[in-house]
């Protein structure tokens, strides 16, 4: 009898093993790191709750201005993240010789022109100083704002980014001052006006009804996106996330939450890589 219970016991140990094996992996692939800014963490920790439903485990990695998501997804310390527009992204690549693309619309944070010296644009007068974020993309984002406004004209090849030879026109000769985006509120005392993204406004404790000018929701290039490594783009458990997140429940929680300053965007990934096209259109 010992002669066949001790190898039926040796292979009972290796099933065991193997099933404790596999439910580790399970387990572990079940855990995904999102990489976010502070500006998004509500929502990020509500979808933590919806993930937990649907068996998915969602830690959330808050990163300070000081370091870059994207930077962290290349060095494989988040698995995804949640925090930038398309335009900004395809920055990155270019800069740092990436492969991080979009896996999923998330919403649209509409960028602002705010003042703490003038309540209209009239009211700004010639030679004014306005700051503007410092990157390239966000740099191009505010001075198409500024152009909407009427306050300057962009060149004709204009290709989305930000620089001094960006300027077509300026006939009331507004002098741009570039400053990291988020600095922007703290130099508004400084100057004649701030051009603020939306997730910095509101971690200032400024809103989209405080500001003189907003960009509309068609702003194409500043669609925000969830991210991942390219090698990663197609996994199941990511995608689930994204399904999460452009639903109507989300969508709700958004509208609700952020009051209007966040807007919920769910278009394809196809039609979000004609972004460019909304430069030559302007």
């Amino acid at each position: 009898m010992k002669k066949w219970l001790f190898p039926l016991f040796i292979v009972l140990s290796v099933l065991l093993g193997a099933c404790s094996g596999n439910a580790k992996a399970v387990d572990e692939q079940a855990t995904v790191k999102v990489g976010i800014r502070s500006s998004e963490l509500r929502t990020w920790e509500y979808l933590k709750e919806q993930a937990e439903k649907e068996g998915i485990k969602i830690e959330i990695v808050n990163f300070s201005s000081a370091y870059d998501p994207n930077q962290a997804l290349v060095e494989g310390e988040v698995d995804i993240n949640a925090f930038q527009h398309v335009a900004y992204l395809e920055s990155f690549n270019e800069n740092t010789n990436s492969e991080v693309v979009p896996i999923g619309t998330t919403i649209i944070a509409p960028l602002g022109l705010y003042s703490s010296k003038y309540q209209a644009l009239s009211e700004i007068p010639d030679g004014a100083q306005i700051a503007v974020p410092n990157d390239a993309p966000n740099w191009g984002r505010a001075l198409l704002l500024l152009q909407e406004a009427g306050l300057l004209t962009v060149v004709d090849d204009f290709d989305g980014f930000g620089g001094e030879d960006k300027i077509k026109e300026n006939p009331k000769n507004i002098e741009i001052v570039p400053v990291d985006g988020a600095n922007a509120p703290r130099v508004m005392e400084d100057v004649a006006a701030s051009v603020i993204n939306n997730g910095v406004s509101l971690e200032a404790g400024l809103t989209l009804k405080d500001a003189i000018i907003h960009e509309s929701q068609t702003a194409k290039p500043y669609i925000n996106v969830i991210a991942a490594r390219e090698q990663d783009k197609d996994k199941e458990i990511f995608q689930k996330i994204v399904e999460i997140y452009q639903s109507d429940e989300t969508a709700a929680f958004i509208e609700e939450t952020y009051q209007g300053n966040y807007l919920p965007i769910n278009i394809s990934l196809e039609e979000l890589s004609t972004f460019k096209e909304t430069y030559s259109n302007n």
